[in-house]
């Protein structure tokens, strides 16, 4: 079974988990010092904030799956679409280990499908530039887009993506 999952970026993490814990009537499941999660079931609905972005707002939409045969259903389905696709395969990000892909809409808005494998303890495993700025492999947007701050990674039709 799918859930869907919406991560923004916020400018005061201790504001924003008492809004959205008010909000969902419910409190997160993990929080951070720069990140919080809570799994909803009514709606079914990973929710996730982080102090990580450059600007406030939508990050990135996924589907976060129970199974590989699921994760591997949407893969063909993004692939059938013709969509760039970034397959980051097993990968440790937003403090979980993950198998994960992505995908970007036309307008530039990033979709993740993923499938938790377990919790790690640090946002995200790795030395480097990539896990120093502490993005994880969010796909960059389009030239239409290209004012806004563009994390490490860039699907492009055609071609396949380079990531961090």
């Amino acid at each position: 079974m799918k859930r869907f999952h919406v991560h923004l970026h916020v400018h005061n993490l201790e504001q924003s988990i008492a809004f959205y814990s008010r909000l969902f009537a419910a409190e997160p499941v993990r929080v951070e010092r720069d990140y919080a999660k809570w799994m909803l079931d009514d709606p079914r609905l990973n929710f996730a904030i982080s102090t990580r972005g450059t600007a406030p707002g939508v990050d990135h939409l996924g589907f976060q799956v129970d199974d590989p045969a699921e994760l591997g259903a949407l893969k063909a389905r993004a692939q059938a679409a013709d969509m760039a696709l970034l397959d980051e395969g097993a990968t440790s990000c937003c403090y979980a280990r993950s198998e994960k892909h992505w995908v970007t809409d036309p307008q530039g808005v990033a979709w993740e499908h993923f499938h938790t494998l377990g919790d790690i303890p640090v946002f995200r495993e790795g030395d480097g530039a990539a896990a120093a700025a502490g993005a994880c492999c969010t796909p960059a947007a389009p030239a239409a887009a290209a004012h806004q701050a563009q994390p490490c990674c860039t699907p492009t039709r055609g071609a396949r993506a380079s990531c961090c």
